[in-house]
């Protein structure tokens, strides 16, 4: 069975080469989209004929039968003669349900053969790593270990220059540090103004960190100048929680629906320095947060918004909220529940990948101080120190090969079926 693999630039350039190879006739089996261009693989329209079931053997006619049949008169004459070659290509224009299920098994046992395939040359590079790149090999390791991505990872292992291993360390937390944005000074926050909406899923700290914000706010301009506004009328006592916040800090607290009462609360309190809205959390996959997004987009006045971060929370986790809270932009983070944070990787590298702004650390639940402005050095050197050899999740040398494989075929599996 001669199966031919070609990879062009585009389609067109991909059936040129197949008609040189294999003519005219050939069968495509199956094409996808490649790194570069198209892979096409095709046979020769012989081989998938020779798949055809055999066609029913007709009689042997000898010539001179033959010359006779033809003295026959017209109204006996036999049916005209079909060729072997004419049958087989039939066949393969109108295939019956036989032949096309065997078509179908030949070209899922191709795709099988070249999944494991890609899968065994993917392993070995990476088995090879350690040998090859003993540096960029520590960085993986060290990486994933520590709760960051493969993406990631891989995205600095690509730019990693030549050194050893300490040399690739340090260029690797200066890497992280340069990458990881944070808001250098809270004075074009607290004295700038403004409308500040606090977003994201249930429990990650919204209220509690509306609350911090706001007593810093009451300490340096008076809680004259500041109002809070709810949009959670959901949860059973939900917006009580900010009531009992406001009255400790003197301030104010508006309870609002919809995007009509927002334009209408915002309008009368136009003359307030900062306004701070405690949004409703839900899930990320809760087809509302659309809409929650939508309503503070329509409040005829600009409304800047926070994510909260849960940074307890699945790498995958945090990568779907923030997914779902970016459609109309994001203004910056917030990383909560920091103190009960096994590790910091997942959170930043979210942060780092996404290119947000992480505004504060919210480390418990004392307000106002356990509210502190982001730090580049603090977080990438927690985010390190925090990886014990004890951890379950520890990959030693020998695996990183087997785990950095099978991530790559998977990713591979969803780009085809999303492809």
């Amino acid at each position: 069975m001669n199966v031919k693999r070609i990879v062009a630039r585009t389609s067109r350039e991909a059936m040129r080469q197949l008609r040189d190879a294999l003519g005219p006739d050939a069968v495509i089996l199956s094409n996808r989209a490649v790194d570069g261009g198209v892979e096409v693989l095709a046979m020769p329209a012989e081989d998938i004929a020779a798949m055809a079931p055999p066609a029913v053997d007709e009689p042997v006619v000898s010539l001179s039968h033959r010359a006779a049949m033809r003295e026959t008169p017209p109204e006996t004459e036999p049916e005209p003669e079909v060729t072997i070659k004419r049958r087989l290509i039939e066949r393969v224009a109108v295939p019956t349900e036989d032949s096309a299920q065997l078509a179908q098994s030949v070209i899922s046992e191709i795709k099988s053969m070249q999944a494991r395939l890609e899968s065994q040359l993917a392993d070995l590079a990476w088995r090879d790593l350690p040998g090859r790149d003993p540096a960029g090999a520590s960085i993986m390791r060290d990486m994933l270990a520590a709760g960051f991505s493969a993406t990631l990872a891989r995205e600095m292992l690509e730019t990693l220059p030549k050194g050893d291993a300490e040399q690739a360390q340090a260029w690797m937390r200066n890497t992280l540090m340069k990458r990881l944005n944070v808001m250098q000074s809270e004075t074009d926050m607290l004295d700038g103004g403004g409308v500040f909406a606090l977003m994201g899923p249930t429990g990650a700290g919204k209220t509690t960190t509306t609350a911090k914000l706001a007593a810093r706010f009451v300490v340096r301009h008076g809680a004259d100048k500041l109002a809070l506004l709810t949009t959670d009328s959901y949860r059973i006592g939900g917006h009580e929680q900010l009531r009992i916040y406001g009255k400790i800090l003197g301030v104010t607290v508006h309870a609002v629906r919809d995007a009509a009462d927002l334009r209408l609360a915002l309008s009368e309190l136009r003359n307030k320095h900062t306004v701070l809205i405690d949004t409703v959390g839900m899930s990320q996959r809760d087809q509302a947060v659309a809409e929650q997004v939508e309503m503070l987009c329509q409040a005829g006045k600009q409304i800047k918004r926070l994510l909260l971060l849960n940074a307890t929370s699945h790498g995958d986790t945090l990568n779907e909220v923030v997914q779902a809270y970016q459609a109309r932009g994001l203004d910056g983070c917030i990383l909560s529940k920091v103190d009960e944070a096994a590790s910091l990787g997942p959170a930043l590298d979210c942060a780092i990948r996404h290119e947000l702004n992480v505004h504060y650390l919210a480390t418990g639940q004392r307000v106002p101080e356990d509210l502190h402005l982001a730090n580049r050095q603090y977080l990438i050197h927690r985010a390190f120190k925090t990886r014990t050899l004890s951890s379950p999740w520890q990959l030693d040398d020998s695996e990183l090969a087997f785990a950095m494989s099978g991530i790559q075929s998977i990713q591979r599996e969803s780009a085809v079926a999303l492809g």
